[in-house]
């Protein structure tokens, strides 16, 4: 439970960031401050359930890596979305391509857990198709990473030698 709520919080904190106009790393130090007030006081979480250091690591290396790579990322999701300009999308189904694909591409995950993690958080948070646009846009994502059927996994040539060892 603490990795989908911990996808959750990097969601929430990517939203607030956009939406406020503010830089990402900031938004989070601010998100991070607060919890730790809410521990300290007892009071009810702002953000969902209180995580431990674990699942906020976790988050954190979620926006780390997306403010990283966001020109990629980005375009990655330009080029895979048709029909569809990031101003005419909902904010929401947004933000939830862009925490899926970080973790798809930099997190440890198999990228099957980040799809279904984010189908979850566009019919939580999103609208009435919000859970079968975000599914189409990652499954697309990544049948395009892993080729047509029976090609060679990327980054593997055809003889079977992995050129990244």
């Amino acid at each position: 439970m603490g990795r989908r709520q911990a996808r959750e919080l990097a969601f929430r904190t990517l939203f607030q960031s956009e939406r406020g106009a503010e830089p990402l790393l900031e938004v989070w130090r601010s998100v991070r401050i607060e919890q730790d007030e809410e521990v300290e006081e007892g009071d009810d979480a702002v953000y969902g359930d209180i995580l431990d250091l674990t699942d906020l690591a976790f988050s954190e290396q979620l926006l780390k890596d997306f403010d990283s790579h966001r020109e990629d990322l980005d375009a990655e999701l330009a080029a895979s979305i048709t029909g569809w300009s990031f101003g005419q999308m909902s904010q929401t189904d947004l933000n939830v391509l862009r925490i899926a694909l970080t973790e798809m591409r930099y997190g440890s995950e198999p990228p099957e857990v980040a799809i279904e993690m984010a189908v979850r958080l566009a019919k939580k948070f999103g609208g009435d198709e919000s859970g079968r646009f975000v599914n189409g846009v990652l499954a697309k994502l990544l049948r395009d990473r892993r080729g047509p059927p029976n090609a060679a996994p990327v980054g593997v040539a055809e003889d079977g030698d992995d050129p990244r060892l």
